[in-house]
């Protein structure tokens, strides 16, 4: 009996230890995330040409740009755009200590490289994708589709091969996740087999995710506002779909055919049937195979430079925060109505494979994403301008969205890097606190590029919420401010890291004698150096300049 009981007792105090470990030791990170970077002597020939381009645009408008940009306000407007939060202390620590020359190549790689780039990514690419609705019970499985999307970035795998499987894919929405790009849509009577992927809607969905026109515009009619697009080119494109059809076994082409749902001509259309047809470019459209896979075909085939022009336009928007063409999905098809920048982009992305990492790589090494937000106060016949923010002479001036706000607001308040490779705990309680934040603060939800004004409600959740209360309060495990003042017992040591871990920068002179001095007195006027501490972090958390990027 004593030999079973020792047994036992083992057993669980060797589970408990186990445990304890992993409850309380996180795992060890990765020495270095940084991806392989383009050779830089290639990518310079491409970043020199659109910098060329906007040059003779500023020359030709008579505008002197803003001057360069910080490189910690560089890395900042990088980590929002790619991983939804600032960058850490810890991460502001490595990135200073690269060569000058260095950092923001090595910055960009390290980033695109990083697990929460790709499921950033793929959360704001899924809601261009299929929307931010639940889709239709037992039909659709978002998770499973954004985690899907993010291991294709993650590997990035060329963007063309992507969207082809989008378009084309096959099977049951949790073993093919790519199929609830088609489910999402799946409309239907109480009969079960008569629900199917609605044509119109994937059809509006192609033309204004993968090609940048608003085709579902002419669902109903022609444009009788002056355009050339009919409403028989709305039904040719989502004729690809209408053999589309949901089996026992999953998406399928079936033997169905499409059939107009509403409209001025609908009767006349349902009078004939609808045959596929693509809305231009119609001789690079293959005349036979499955509709999808000549559809997918049709929209990634090099010639077709609408869907590469789409692309750059959306990741352009993504790292600064508006379009080279607003609105998003409403480009121009013919490429003299284009900004020139845009066409060198897009051209440089067909060249190179679809290559997105190297998209983006470009975009971060330009002059206009390097330059600064603001011009200089002491120089005044360089002040800024419409005109300067009309032809990207000055980088915008956009709000932070919600997930971001609480992203940097969380990360702010842990000096070491909040990722996947922190401990599970971190991370849970991360997903639930930005969650809960999100909800209160508001979401953008499908309007991913639409500018809005903040809110009163917004001010207050950052004023008066739980999760700024929580983080700024005494507390050595949840505030950074705490840990500061233990770490730093120096006033200007330790007003430099918060600014630092919170504003990405350094106070100026007169923010650092200002604290410095509220900070050494605190002894004379009886107060508490944590609490003043706390006090200078909410400070800073509360400032105009946390919630935008710039």
């Amino acid at each position: 009996m004593w030999a079973r009981n020792l047994l036992f007792l083992t057993i669980v105090g060797g589970a408990s230890a186990v445990a304890v470990v992993w409850l309380f030791f996180p795992p060890a990170g990765e020495a270095d995330r940084a991806v392989e970077a383009p050779d830089p002597g290639e990518l310079r020939t491409t970043v020199r040409r659109l910098d060329a381009s906007f040059g003779r645009d500023w020359a030709a408008a008579e505008i002197h740009p803003a001057d360069k940009a910080p490189d910690l306000a560089i890395a900042r407007r990088l980590s929002l755009a790619l991983v939804g939060t600032i960058p850490s202390l810890e991460e502001i620590r490595k990135f200073e200590q690269r060569p000058a020359d260095d950092r923001i190549g090595w910055w960009t790689a390290r980033l695109l490289g990083d697990r929460r780039c790709s499921d950033y990514l793929a959360e704001r690419m899924t809601r261009v994708y299929v929307g931010v609705v639940d889709g239709p019970f037992l039909l659709f499985r978002r998770r499973r589709f954004v985690s899907w999307l993010s291991d294709q970035l993650h590997a990035n795998r060329p963007y063309d091969e992507t969207v082809r499987e989008l378009i084309t894919a096959e099977g049951v929405w949790t073993d093919s996740p790519a199929t609830n790009f088609l489910t999402v849509t799946v409309m239907g009577g109480d009969d079960e087999q008569d629900k199917k992927p609605d044509a119109d809607q994937l059809a509006g969905r192609v033309a204004r995710a993968f090609l940048g026109v608003r085709l579902d515009c002419v669902k109903c009619h022609d444009d009788h506002l002056g355009g050339d697009w009919k409403q028989r080119d709305f039904q040719g494109l989502a004729a690809y779909f209408g053999s589309a059809d949901l089996t026992f076994t999953g998406v399928r082409d079936g033997k169905g055919h499409y059939e107009p749902s509403s409209g001025d001509d609908a009767s006349a259309a349902e009078a004939e049937a609808i045959e596929p047809r693509v809305p231009f470019l119609a001789d690079l459209d293959i005349s036979d195979g499955p509709l999808r896979q000549r559809l997918a075909e049709w929209i990634t085939h090099p010639q077709n430079k609408a869907f590469a022009r789409a692309t750059v336009n959306r990741f352009w928007a993504l790292l600064l925060g508006r379009p080279l063409v607003d609105p998003i999905d409403d480009l121009p098809l013919d490429e003299s109505d284009l900004p020139e920048p845009l066409v060198i982009l897009a051209d440089d992305f067909i060249q190179h494979g679809y290559d997105l990492r190297r998209l983006v790589h470009v975009i971060a090494a330009s002059r206009v994403f390097q330059l600064e937000s603001r011009a200089d106060p002491q120089v005044t016949d360089r002040q800024i301008t419409n005109d300067h923010r009309q032809h990207w002479a000055v980088f915008p001036l956009t709000r932070l969205r919600g997930e971001q706000v609480v992203g940097a607001l969380l990360q702010s308040a842990w000096l070491p890097t909040i990722d996947h490779d922190s401990h599970i705990i971190l991370r849970f309680a991360r997903a639930s606190g930005q969650n809960e934040f999100i909800k209160r603060y508001g979401d953008a939800g499908e309007a991913e590029m639409e500018e809005g004004g903040g809110t009163i409600p917004q001010r207050l959740l950052m004023m008066n919420g739980d999760l700024v209360k929580d983080k700024t309060k005494d507390d050595l495990i949840s505030n950074a401010a705490t840990r500061i003042a233990v770490l730093a017992p120096e006033s200007g040591a330790a007003v430099e890291m918060a600014y630092l871990a919170v504003l990405s920068r350094r106070p100026t002179t007169p923010e650092l004698a200002h604290f410095v001095a509220r900070l050494d007195g605190v002894d004379n006027n009886g107060g508490n150096r944590k609490e003043h501490l706390e006090d200078l972090y909410w400070t800073l958390l509360n400032s105009t300049e946390f919630s935008w990027n710039h």
